[in-house]
């Protein structure tokens, strides 16, 4: 009996990242509210939020499936850093980044009817420093408006990116060595 994957999220980059492993799989549409409690930790937050979305999957999932849930937050000095409310939001969150270091935790949950299994990849990124000029065409162009922190390593983003230290797929979405090894503890069971 085949193993049926789905995946939980609305991302096109997870949807792309997840088909580079090589499984066939379905996509739903969870709809969770995605709100820090006052007391969680980045990490805290972010594996919650990928079980929750994983959970959620499950159930608009056929019961014998195994459902593949992410998210994904920056945080600069301790702040959870996440999608921008408007180019204001966003400005601040580039600026505060420019000329800095600052972390991504992409958290992937594996679920199915039986059991459960998470993993948090932490990534340090570096920016260069961003001019006034390049945050305001950067914003202009889209990209920014539907990512954590603003910005998006694999598309106009990674100009702004002078070095990593971890998983670069992680940065864009979904740590691929971490969601085939988690998906293989459900599959090879």
């Amino acid at each position: 009996m085949t193993t049926k994957i789905v995946l939980a999220s609305t991302s096109p980059r997870r949807r792309e990242l997840l088909s580079h492993l090589g499984y066939q799989f379905s996509v739903v549409s969870p709809d969770i509210e995605e709100v820090k409690q006052a007391q969680e930790s980045a990490q805290q937050y972010v594996e919650r939020l990928s079980l929750e979305k994983a959970m959620a999957g499950l159930e608009l999932s056929d019961s014998s499936s195994v459902v593949v849930g992410s998210d994904t937050v920056v945080v600069l000095n301790e702040h959870v850093l996440e999608k921008p409310n408007d180019f204001e939001h966003a400005k601040a969150m580039l600026q505060g980044m420019s000329g800095e270091k600052h972390q991504v935790l992409t958290a992937v949950s594996v679920v199915s009817k039986n059991k459960q299994s998470s993993v948090v990849v932490t990534t340090d990124v570096w920016f260069k420093t961003l001019s006034e000029k390049e945050i305001e065409q950067y914003w202009l162009s889209g990209e920014p408006q539907d990512k954590a922190g603003s910005y998006g390593i694999q598309g106009l983003g990674g100009r702004f990116v002078t070095r990593i230290e971890g998983s670069y797929y992680a940065v864009v979405g979904l740590p691929l060595y971490e969601t085939d090894q988690l998906l293989q503890e459900f599959i090879n069971n």
